[in-house]
């Protein structure tokens, strides 16, 4: 595999982010490590680092590419690196379209289709060659407020134009901050096992509208969309509760085509989704059947991830669809993607992601609505594992590794 080989002052420099261990080797590490993917950022941007004291618990923010935090791991510089990295786009030029450097939680703000849209030019046809990511989440870089060794705080002020011919004058202020073991047992009502290991941060993301026009159902308004992009395997599933029976269909399931009913699953009120970034497939809970939870397992490398995020059952979420003829306020609050070949063979992936979406924002001038969404990893023994699971997610181990033989 691929190693990288740094010049003597960069050595210096990534020793004192070594994880307290004199006889690392801090010069190569292989790909899927958080080192390889620490040095791979490097290169590209001063990127900060939060961790905690012991030096295990890691995560990669960047303010240069729009706030994200690239990845994390439980087990210092030569851990499993969790996060998706799209290596290829840091190199490739800008894209029409969107710059997908990856990350394995980036804000975005929607609505992507319908009405209100922010992705196309008011009475554009809603086709992908007229989509566009707006640039102040795709490629323009935030400002850090401020930073310490745990949590930082970036902003970043944008004008939108919405579908409807809207401008939006909006600020957006996120807050992110790495969090002790102790903070996520209790943030997550957990006894961990000690032969669990964990990382975890809480991200809080407030949207302020800064016009002078009130944001109403004539206007338009936008919401805030977190998303999650992670690494698929063979042995990868999505786990997503949901209030109720299966009966009506919990879930949309045809964003991007229906997908298949052999990657799919629904039983005791949880869905199942493959997660092997070899079938493009979007699904979506609508708020009054959402849980504040979702999660994955990947089988393989024994590594259980669950995701928190405010919800409001009661709440008015917008359509992301590219279908304008779709009312409104018809969206969903929790999605799952995961990746797989456009028709041309071509693929920006693979990796699959977990979004939480916030209600949408009617808010007057100086008005605020904030979003917490938050992220935990846990790697180790599948005993450990399964306790959390069952706990969390409402299902064992054994039961998600089945759900999709």
């Amino acid at each position: 595999m691929m190693k990288f080989f740094l010049h003597v002052s960069l050595i210096s420099m990534l020793t004192s982010l070594s994880c307290n261990n004199p006889h690392e080797n801090i010069i190569n590490y292989t790909e899927g490590s958080f080192g390889y993917d620490l040095l791979f950022l490097q290169k590209h941007d001063s990127v900060i680092i939060l961790k905690l004291a012991d030096g295990n618990a890691l995560i990669i923010v960047s303010s240069k590419y729009q706030a994200k935090v690239f990845t994390s791991t439980a087990e210092g510089n030569s851990g499993q690196s969790f996060g998706w990295i799209n290596y290829k786009a840091f190199t490739s030029g800008t894209d029409p379209h969107i710059n997908a450097y990856g990350g394995e939680n980036r804000l975005w703000l929607g609505p992507e289709g319908g009405k209100f849209s922010l992705f196309f030019k008011p009475s554009t046809p809603m086709v992908f060659e007229n989509w566009k990511t707006p640039a102040a989440f795709d490629t323009e870089a935030w400002s850090v407020v401020s930073k310490d060794s745990v949590s930082v705080s970036m902003s970043k002020d944008m004008q939108l134009l919405n579908y409807r011919g809207t401008e939006l004058v909006i600020s957006i202020k996120r807050n992110i901050k790495i969090l002790e073991r102790q903070e996520i047992a209790s943030k997550l009502d957990l006894t961990i096992n000690d032969s669990v290991k964990v990382v975890g941060y809480e991200t809080e993301n407030m949207l302020i509208n800064k016009g002078s026009q009130e944001w109403t159902a004539e206007t338009g308004m936008p919401c805030i969309w977190i998303l999650d992009m992670f690494n698929p395997s063979d042995q990868t599933t999505i786990i997503v509760p949901y209030s109720g029976d299966s009966l009506p269909k919990p879930a949309t399931t045809d964003y991007f085509g229906e997908i298949p009913s052999n990657r799919i699953k629904y039983a005791d009120s949880i869905l199942f989704f493959k997660a092997d970034g070899k079938n493009r497939g979007k699904l979506g809970i609508h708020p009054s059947r959402a849980k504040a939870m979702a999660g994955s397992y990947n089988a393989e490398k024994k590594v259980l991830t669950i995701i928190l995020f405010d919800i409001d059952n009661n709440g008015k979420y917008l359509n992301q669809e590219w279908n304008t003829a779709k009312p409104p306020f018809s969206g969903d609050a929790v999605n799952a993607y995961n990746d797989g070949p456009l028709a041309s063979g071509a693929q920006l992936g693979p990796f699959y992601e977990l979004e939480s979406v916030s209600a949408a924002a009617f808010l007057k001038p100086e008005g605020s609505l904030i979003h917490h969404h938050s992220v935990f990893h846990f790697s180790g023994s599948e005993n450990g594992l399964n306790a959390i699971a069952e706990k969390k997610l409402g299902v064992s181990l054994e039961k998600i590794k089945n759900a999709l033989p």
